[in-house]
This record gives C-alpha cells, sequence and structure tokens, in this order.
C-alpha cells in the first residue's frame, strides 16, 4: 500500500510537464489523497472492528488496484484527482484495518513484535515505491506501464490472499452506527498519545515534504537530473527508517521516541546546511539522518501505546493514530505549495525545516522530562 502511496512521487516533475501545472497544483495532488484518507479514517476507521479485518481489508485492496489503474492512463488533472481520491479511501481502509489484524496476530512469545511490522513495513514500502519509479523512469521505455501495471496486479493478488489470513475480530453489532465522524482514544491512554502527538506530526511533515516537492528539490535545487536521484531521496528517508526501526526494536519506547525525535531535529537541520551549500551527497547523507528520525519517532510512539490499546478498540485508536499522521502528512504540504507560488522552493523548504525541528524539539525534551 504504501509503496503505491510513494511510486506517483517521481513522476510528478515528468506530469507537470506533459500535462502542464505548477508545483502548487502537485501538491493539490498529493493533498486530495491525504484528505480522502483522513475522511474514511473518520468514518470507517473502526469499521473492522464490527465486520472483520478480511473484509474491509479485501475491498480496501481491489479499490487500491482501481486507483492505480486511473492514475496509470491518467492524461488530465481532474483524473488524477480521482486516481489519487480512491487510493486515500483505500488506503484509509487498509491502514487501521492491517494495522488492528498485525496487532492481533501478534505472538505472545514475542510481544512488541506487531509496532516493528507497523513500523518497518511502511517505511519499507514508501522507500521501494518511490526508489523503483524513479529507476523506471530512467531505464524504462514505458515507465507507468512498468511501475502500475504489477502493482495493480499486486493488489488484486493480495485481495484474494488476504481472505485465507485468520480472521481476529469476530463480527459484533454496532457496524452502522461505527460510521460516523468521530475521534475514540480510551481515557486512560489520552495522556500517553498527546505527549507522543509533536514526534507523530514532526515525523509524518517531513515525510509529506519529501512525496510532494522532494523530487522538485533535488531536480531545481541541487542539480539531480537523472529521475533516480529523485526518487532516491525519499528512498533513502523511508530506507533508512526502515533500517533504523528495526535496529532499535529491543530498546524500551522511551528511548526509540528520544532517539526519532533528535534524528528528526539534527537530520532536518543538515539537510538545510547542505541545501544553502548546493551539495547533493551531503543532502542525502543528511536525509539519512532525517530517515532514521522519521522511522523511530514513529516506532516509539507506536509501541508506547499498543500494548495498553483494548482489543476490540484496535482500529479505533490506529485510526486516530494515522489520523493525526496524515493531517502532518497532507495540511503543512498544501500550505508549502501555495507559498512556492510567492516566494519560492528553496525559502519554503527552509522555513518548513524550521517548523520540522521545533515540532521534534519538542517531542524530544516532553520525552526526556517524562524521565
Amino acid at each position: 500500500m504504501m509503496a503505491g502511496a510513494s511510486a506517483p512521487s517521481p513522476f510528478y516533475p515528468v506530469l507537470a510537464e506533459t500535462i502542464g501545472f505548477s508545483a502548487l497544483v502537485t501538491t493539490a495532488i498529493f493533498a486530495v489523497y491525504a484528505l480522502a484518507l483522513l475522511c474514511t479514517l473518520l468514518t470507517a476507521g473502526s469499521l473492522s472492528d464490527h465486520v472483520g479485518r478480511r473484509p474491509v481489508a479485501s475491498v480496501g485492496l481491489l479499490l487500491l488496484a482501481a486507483s492505480i489503474v486511473v492514475f496509470w492512463h491518467a492524461e488530465s488533472v481532474p483524473l488524477l484527482v480521482i486516481a489519487r481520491v480512491l487510493q486515500g479511501i483505500a488506503s484509509g481502509l487498509l491502514l487501521s484495518a492491517v494495522s488492528a489484524a498485525i496487532t492481533d496476530l501478534e505472538s505472545p512469545k514475542r510481544p512488541g513484535s506487531a509496532a516493528v511490522w507497523n513500523a518497518v513495513a511502511p517505511m519499507l514500502g514508501l522507500g521501494i515505491g518511490a526508489l523503483a519509479a524513479g529507476i523506471a523512469l530512467d531505464a524504462a521505455e514505458n515507465a507507468m506501464t512498468a511501475i502500475f501495471g504489477p502493482l495493480s496486479a499486486i493488489y488484486v493478488v493480495l485481495a484474494v490472499l488476504f481472505r485465507f489470513v485468520p480472521e481476529t475480530a469476530p463480527r459484533s453489532p454496532g457496524a452502522l452506527r461505527s460510521l460516523q465522524f468521530r475521534l475514540t482514544v480510551p481515557g486512560e491512554m489520552r495522556v500517553e498519545f498527546m505527549q507522543g502527538a509533536p514526534a507523530i506530526f514532526a515525523g509524518w511533515a517531513t515525510g509529506g515534504l519529501f512525496l510532494s516537492l522532494g523530487a522538485s528539490i533535488v531536480h531545481v535545487e541541487l542539480g539531480g537530473e537523472a529521475h533516480v536521484w529523485q526518487g532516491l531521496s525519499v528512498g533513502v528517508l523511508a530506507g533508512a527508517g526502515a533500517v533504523a526501526a528495526f535496529l532499535l526494536r529491543r530498546r524500551s519506547a522511551r528511548v526509540i521516541a528520544v532517539y526519532g525525535a533528535a534524528a528528526l531535529a539534527i537530520g532536518t537541520a543538515c539537510s538545510l546546511v547542505a541545501l544553502a551549500a548546493g551539495s547533493l551527497p551531503g543532502y542525502l547523507v543528511a536525509v539519512a539522518i532525517t530517515g532514521s528520525g522519521f522511522g523511530t519517532a514513529f516506532f516509539g510512539v507506536v509501541s508506547s501505546l499498543a500494548p495498553h490499546i483494548p482489543a476490540t478498540q484496535r482500529a479505533d485508536v490506529f485510526a486516530v493514530i494515522f489520523l493525526v499522521s496524515y493531517l502532518a502528512f497532507g495540511v503543512p504540504t498544501v500550505l508549502a505549495g501555495l507559498l512556492v507560488q510567492f516566494v519560492g522552493l528553496t525559502p519554503v523548504a527552509f522555513g518548513y525545516g524550521a517548523v520540522v525541528i521545533v515540532f521534534a524539539g519538542v517531542a524530544c525534551v516532553v520525552r526526556l522530562r517524562r524521565g
């Protein structure tokens, strides 16, 4: 799912030239995905707690396949928007249902393994999708077919295979009642959740910038002409996040969260220095540091919350976690795209980076003060 979310990113500069649209439209196309995902989480985020994980995940995967096919053949901005809306709805269904299913299926002999998978798998997907798309744009005659053809087929296969996964959420009443806008976190978890929110915001706001404007920054500001460099920026960010989350998996949730927030702040500051110097290699090194924080900040928050989520509310709580994530993913990105029209890409990147550093710093201090 996350590979499908990042694969379009290296295509945005190409589509902007062939179809003809601005940076603001690029971020808008990106943001409608996040908006559709948020609305789905708000309405259907807890649906799998009532009707089961399998039907929700299977429908989500089929919708995801349809969205990829539409994006693959889109020749206008409205079709790109429709594709991303469909993808957002599908992802909203999948995020809560699959994350809850992974938590349900955690082995009692390996406590905490579900949190590792829920953190590592999205990072790997983001990295693989963007990097594969960048390579295809440089190497394949028809890059969109090379990427989106296999992806759509994989989603259909996964929709079928998910029917064979053990059902972990028996049917319960209240399915229709659950389809309403609501935010539900158990009372005993709310303080912990609020303390983790700045880390979630800093990490996912960083991801939003890279997935929407990252390719343009590498191409325009750092001279990365080859598409593989543009995909590599997202690949390095997410890949470093996956590796860091895996390596730190046995540490306490507090240690993971502190490291993640600190790495986000330091890496973002280093990336701004490299951007000012116009150094692409330096920028990629800084992105790797930032990425290690991107993966572990979210992982630390999920690790601290997961053991305390009641079994009957797992999809609901994960829906709220991803709601905060995708608000951070989409809203700052749209504002950035709007500001690019007036002040240019470099000032926006510096301003955006400063905001991330502030939120990451707050997250780090909050975790350290908890002792």
